[in-house]
């Protein structure tokens, strides 16, 4: 089994930052893509970003459009996401997801584990 736990969300005015972290414990050497998801009251979950191991392939949702980076440690099994010009439509519950394949799934079925999600609310 693989635990997730997330941090770093919060309140940020319009045109701020955020940085997320989420640490992978247990079999954490099964993990090899990791991501983040976001979802928004009344909306689906959606993808935001996802990174394989060794940082050799990245995917970014279409909103992200150069604001967001996401990076890993892999020696901690921890996934970072930089969030910058952050806008009030960004806020969402984020959640941290990781699964053993290689492939960067865009839908919630190709990821097994999951953390319990950080609020990022983005408001003046």
């Amino acid at each position: 089994q693989v635990q997730l736990v997330e941090s770093g969300g919060g309140l940020v005015q319009p045109g701020g930052s955020l940085r997320l972290s989420c640490a992978a414990s247990g079999s954490a050497f099964s993990i090899n893509a990791m991501g983040w998801f976001r979802q928004a009251p009344g909306k689906e979950r959606e993808i935001v970003s996802a990174i394989t191991r060794s940082a050799g392939n990245t995917y970014y949702g279409d909103f992200v459009k150069g604001r967001f980076t996401i990076s890993r440690d892999d020696s901690k099994n921890t996934v970072f996401l930089q969030m910058n010009s952050l806008k009030p439509e960004d806020t969402a519950v984020y959640y941290c997801a990781a699964g053993s394949s290689g492939y960067l799934y865009r839908s919630r079925a190709g990821y097994a584990y999951w953390g319990q999600g950080t609020q990022v609310t983005v408001s003046s």
